[in-house]
């Protein structure tokens, strides 16, 4: 492990001392066990609350899945990074108003944006023109209200908020789906980089579970970073979404974790989805004009 080291920026106080490469080790561990899933995991922990990995793993195991992780991610061209730890000093506790909180995250970039104000925007994938320019004129709204925006670099909307809040000289975190590493989609390579090295790129994504299993079962990590997303930030905006889309995920957990979930009107005027309708029935804001995101912003 002495070739590689956490980036030094990234590093903050600990109020418990603990050994990064250590908990690294026994996170990844642990999601080598039989059938682990963020839930089964969580529940681990919910149990003792006052646990860090490194409690469930014996230190062998936990040292040779560390070794591991580093080479992968050598190889991937990770050579600096940070890890966040819970009961850390720097481990956002908001992150525990998720469903199956996450103990360990990855990332790399300036750690200290997720202490700003935060706004999800998210939506298709395969995304429209006229979304795509509702992404970005949202963006740079809020980048001029001085909100970081947090997406998940997928294609379409999530690359025009990500896009638009760099081009408005903003602030931008972006919560991966996969390991870092790992770009999904391979033509986000170059601005996942950039996020990685002037802003904040975040993951919960186990390198080694990741790196052995095949694709469809690494699909279903992508629905999960959603709620991570969502916990992370204070709201979330859906610029359009199918009534199939894992935006709704995000959606779900909003709801749940008691952040403002905003609906863009453009979604309630579509005939062939339902899904608008019955997140207004919930709680979600349906955002006619501008004004009426900012107003619940405060």
């Amino acid at each position: 492990m002495n070739t590689m080291h956490f980036a030094r920026r990234n590093d903050g106080p600990a109020v418990n001392p603990i050994s990064p490469g250590k908990e690294m080790g026994a996170y990844e561990a642990l999601w080598l066990e039989d059938r682990a899933t963020f839930k089964t995991i969580a529940e681990r922990f919910k149990a003792d609350p006052t646990a860090l990995p490194s409690d469930f793993v014996e230190p062998g195991r936990a040292e040779s899945a560390a070794q591991e992780a580093f080479s992968l991610l050598r190889s991937k061209g990770v050579r600096k990074f940070g890890v966040r730890v819970n009961h850390a000093g720097d481990y956002p506790p908001k992150l525990r108003d998720a469903r199956h909180p996450v103990e360990l995250l990855y990332f790399q970039g300036a750690w200290e944006l997720t202490e700003t104000r935060s706004v999800a925007i998210v939506g298709s994938r395969k995304a429209s023109d006229e979304g795509k320019a509702r992404a970005n004129r949202l963006a740079k709204a809020l980048v001029a209200r001085k909100f970081t925006i947090v997406s998940g670099l997928a294609e379409g909307i999530d690359t025009a908020a990500h896009t638009a809040a760099i081009e408005a000289e903003g602030q931008t975190i972006a919560v991966i789906g996969t390991p870092l590493g790992e770009s999904y989609p391979k033509s986000n390579r170059e601005l996942q980089e950039k996020i990685a090295r002037d802003y904040l790129l975040i993951s919960q994504v186990p390198v080694l579970r990741y790196e052995k299993q095949g694709v469809p079962q690494n699909r279903l990590f992508f629905p999960e970073r959603n709620v991570t997303m969502s916990a992370l930030t204070e709201a979330t905006i859906i610029v359009e979404a199918s009534d199939t889309s894992g935006t709704l995920t995000q959606a779900r957990a909003a709801l749940h974790q008691g952040r403002k979930l905003f609906i863009l009107e453009s979604c309630f005027l579509r005939t062939d989805i339902t899904w608008p309708a019955r997140f207004q029935a919930l709680g979600a804001i349906r955002v006619r004009e501008p004004e009426d995101i900012w107003q619940a912003l405060g």
